[in-house]
């Protein structure tokens, strides 16, 4: 049987002599390979006429981490915290993560995916954590840290996403200074930090529908992160 397509989305960059370039941690693409599917690339400046047909062909699709989400898109506070708003990147995202829910196309949601799959079905984000979540630790911990654990993540243990992992008390790292406020009704929250911030959200009735808030594509040591990859690229393959 032939492995399933999973798009990867990607961000908009620049190289070192300035010209626009198209970018994706290898991460990702190591995540899913080891999961057994084949990552596909998909760039945020096609015209939608191309990332539609492109959409076809894919199985899945993983949406990466990145800047924030402009706040052309839900209702927010504004910050001076707000960074590497691409307003090409969120036209097509939330273009692709509408359609994938709607025709239950298999979704996986990593940090910025998981705060996309919120807006797009009609949620909110918190612009910065620290400055609005009464009691909230500081979530973003860049750079060098992204193979760190900062804190655990308490998941449901009547959730598909518990089923997924196969535990329900997870170790993480963190990366992000934005999260999910208001959460979209067709959302269930499966996992929350010990702060109460939002860390795992599903679509209960969707063939695999799972956004969490940190980084799992640097965490693949990890049986429950293994897993999660793993069960999504099997969704992908049921879904072909």
């Amino acid at each position: 049987m032939p492995k399933p397509l999973i798009g990867i989305t990607t961000r908009n960059s620049k190289d070192a002599d300035g010209h626009p370039t198209i970018s994706l941690q290898h991460s990702y693409v190591n995540a899913i390979t080891q999961a057994g599917g084949i990552a596909v690339p998909i760039p945020e400046i096609l015209p939608e006429e191309n990332f539609r047909q492109l959409y076809i062909q894919l199985d899945g699709i993983l949406f990466s981490g990145g800047g924030d989400i402009s706040l052309d898109h839900f209702t927010g506070s504004g910050h001076p915290r707000i960074d590497g708003i691409d307003d090409a990147r969120d036209t097509t995202e939330l273009a692709l993560m509408r359609s994938a829910v709607n025709d239950g196309k298999p979704v996986l949601g990593i940090c910025r995916g998981a705060q996309l799959m919120n807006v797009a079905l009609g949620g909110t984000l918190y612009t910065h954590i620290i400055d609005q979540l009464p009691g909230a630790v500081d979530h973003d911990y860049p750079g060098n840290m992204r193979t760190v654990i900062v804190h655990p993540v308490n998941v449901d243990e009547t959730t598909r996403a518990a089923e997924i992992f196969g535990e329900t008390l997870l170790k993480v790292n963190s990366l992000h200074h934005q999260g999910l406020k208001d959460i979209a009704s067709v959302l269930r929250v499966a996992g929350h930090a010990p702060d109460g911030l939002v860390e795992v959200v599903e679509i209960p009735d969707h063939p695999f529908a799972v956004a969490v808030q940190w980084h799992p594509e640097w965490l693949t040591d990890q049986q429950s992160t293994r897993n999660l990859f793993r069960k999504f690229v099997e969704a992908a393959e049921g879904n072909g």
